[in-house]
């Protein structure tokens, strides 16, 4: 973790591989039970340290894939808020699932789940549409209801007018609060002049580099091209994918981090340092907030997703696993600020398909409508977090019921 300078100090529990052995461990079950005995009783060792210490713990906020930590916050006495970092709509779909009552019959079968839209079988999360795959995240991305139902809070970073008829759906199951989008202040209703970042990075990014090449470019004249700080695109993926961005002619800014350079095609980065600029890390916020950023090659992830919403940043939907592809079927059909490639038989979305879809982003009228709409939605995110809004409102409700509790 790369730390910025700020008011916020990190504390850690063990996971129970402090000395190593986490690659060693069988699998995934072995890691995540051993991580919730150990993490269990390393939160309620730092819960006691932190008061003796003169800082008493009010509410512990977690992330809902750990629903464990909100066993220890009532052994503790305390205030428990689930903290959702996916779409309303992915889990609602997988709360559904936790309650068996998603059903569908192979492809082609038309899927309704409350508050949502009529789904195909291929926009539901990865771990569903191809059951089987990965049955350990599968469970901890399930998992996450598995006691929704006893939390005091559960938070979402999203808005209510984003995701308007799910929110509504699922307020009615649990103490839902809209808190989103969690970005800096800078970047949308400027409130807090020292917000301006998020303050951890997962790897040193190359804020210099990117900003000044980025300054010389001519405004809405570059393709951003990220997928995150985990997805993986295979050797063939990444080869069309560089093939579809030289075929478009356009200027382009590639994060690939260190570990994928080797996938890139031979003398590609030689043989199109005129038009791109290839780098292992970014600041991704500031990135998408530049003017000289006319559309965003992403996987859908739900944070790059939200960013690229809240600054009007139309996109490419590239989705590779597990939320990803229902995030990109909102982007395409239900909010309307990008398209999505096909991908062909084997799965792999080809260059030409790739570069006709920048093309039709960054040229056509279809275009012209998507940022468009871009700019509403960044409009409305602003909105949200502004005085008054409905995210505002929710975090004011929050902070003071802590207060009187």
């Amino acid at each position: 973790m790369h730390k910025e300078s700020g008011s916020i100090v990190v504390e850690t529990i063990s996971d129970g591989f402090d000395e190593g052995g986490r690659k060693q461990a069988e699998n995934s079950y072995v890691y995540l039970t051993k991580f919730e005995q150990v993490g269990s009783k390393t939160l309620v060792e730092l819960v006691e340290k932190l008061r003796a210490l003169g800082c008493p713990v009010d509410c512990i906020v977690y992330d809902a894939f750990i629903p464990w930590v909100l066993d220890v916050a009532k052994k503790c006495g305390l205030v428990g808020a689930a903290f959702f970092t996916q779409s309303c709509a992915v889990d609602n779909i997988y709360y559904h699932v936790y309650q068996g009552q998603l059903k569908f019959h192979g492809p082609g079968t038309k899927i309704s789940v409350p508050g949502l839209p009529p789904l195909e079988v291929s926009d539901l999360p990865s771990f569903i549409c191809v059951p089987g795959s990965y049955p350990p995240v599968m469970k901890l991305v399930v998992n996450q209801l598995s006691n929704i139902d006893r939390a005091d809070w559960v938070l979402y970073n999203t808005f209510h007018k984003l995701e308007e008829e799910v929110v509504d759906w699922m307020a009615k199951h649990c103490r839902l609060r809209t808190i989103g989008p969690t970005i800096p202040s800078m970047s949308l209703d400027r409130r807090l002049t020292d917000d301006k970042d998020y303050g951890l990075s997962l790897f040193k990014p190359n804020t210099g580099a990117c900003i000044e090449w980025l300054n010389e470019r001519q405004k809405g004249s570059v393709i951003y091209v990220s997928f995150g700080s985990m997805a993986e695109l295979g050797i063939e993926q990444t080869q069309e994918l560089a093939w579809g961005l030289r075929g478009s002619n356009f200027f382009f800014l590639w994060v690939v981090r260190e570990s994928e350079a080797a996938k890139l095609p031979k003398h590609f980065v030689e043989e199109t340092s005129e038009k791109g600029l290839m780098v292992s890390w970014c600041p991704q916020l500031e990135v998408l907030q530049h003017q000289a950023i006319g559309c965003f090659v992403t996987h859908c992830g739900w944070n790059s997703t939200l960013e690229a919403l809240s600054l009007g940043v139309p996109m490419v939907a590239m989705p590779i696993w597990t939320d990803q592809t229902t995030n990109a079927k909102y982007v395409k059909d239900v909010w309307k600020v990008g398209v999505r490639p096909l991908h062909d038989e084997k799965g792999i979305v080809r260059g030409q398909a790739i570069e006709r879809s920048i093309r039709e982003v960054m040229e056509s009228e279809r275009g012209e409508e998507i940022r468009r709409n871009a700019t509403k939605w960044k409009e409305l995110a602003r909105e949200a977090v502004d005085v008054g809004g409905s995210s505002d409102r929710n975090i004011d409700e929050f902070v003071a019921k802590l207060i009187h509790t």
